[in-house]
């Protein structure tokens, strides 16, 4: 199959190329940044901007399915990347006859109690990161997620906790909407987007992922998110 990452230069659109790449999947990586990415057999690289429309065009011309990782850290200031990036995938896959999807969001576009969480999570540090540290980069996922629900492509959004990295892929779950977890391995959810290409359960759906396995220091995590609010919010990638 012929994938196409947007994103690709970021900690999950990496572990994406491995393991599309090493299931035997023709991959085209789109990064601003096509310098820095090594050549590998089955990988061709594309430079683009997601707000390039004639860019995005070029490289998702052929594909067989558009996987797209791009994300920006927390900031202050408006964003706008994930909806830009959706409008310009949606228009070069209805260009070119492409019709499956695959996009990262959060679940905190739609944040939940979690039942298995403490009241210091569920009414205190997850308001606070939701309405405060990242509510200008959650309002742009919602509006990313309204573009693709009303793209009319075969489209999946996935929906992750807090993302962090582990060896390898671990015995993930992934349920529809909401899965009580609050933290998603980054092999997990690329894993995940890729047996969504094999997988009809949750086209037209959002689907949760969670990696039950993992128990890091939450607190850490949240400091070193807050620490990137001085940073502008380029492009990158979740």
């Amino acid at each position: 199959m012929r994938i196409v990452v947007f994103g690709a230069n970021g900690p999950t659109g990496h572990q994406l190329l491995d393991q599309a790449l090493a299931a035997g999947h023709q991959v085209v990586a789109v990064t601003r940044r096509p310098d820095t990415m090594p050549a590998r057999d089955g990988l061709t690289v594309a430079g683009a901007d997601v707000a390039d429309a004639e860019a995005v065009s070029a490289a998702v011309a052929g594909a067989d399915a558009v996987l797209s990782t791009l994300g920006v850290p927390f900031s202050r200031r408006p964003i706008t990347v994930y909806s830009t990036g959706a409008r310009s995938i949606i228009a070069a896959m209805r260009e070119h006859g492409v019709r499956r999807l695959v996009v990262v969001s959060s679940g905190a576009t739609e944040p939940a109690q979690h039942p298995s969480g403490s009241a210091l999570f569920n009414y205190v540090l997850q308001p606070f990161i939701v309405n405060v540290l990242g509510r200008t980069l959650y309002d742009d996922m919602r509006r990313m997620e309204k573009l693709v629900r009303e793209s009319g492509l075969d489209w999946t959004v996935m929906r992750p906790s807090g993302l962090l990295d582990t060896p390898g892929v671990t015995d993930y779950l992934v349920a529809e909407d909401f899965a009580d977890g609050r933290f998603t391995s980054r092999a997990d959810l690329a894993a995940s987007m890729l047996a969504q290409l094999s997988d009809d359960r949750f086209v037209g759906k959002a689907a949760a992922v969670i990696t039950p396995s993992a128990q890091p220091n939450l607190l850490g995590m949240i400091w070193r998110e807050a620490r990137t609010k001085k940073r502008p919010p380029q492009p990158t990638r979740r």
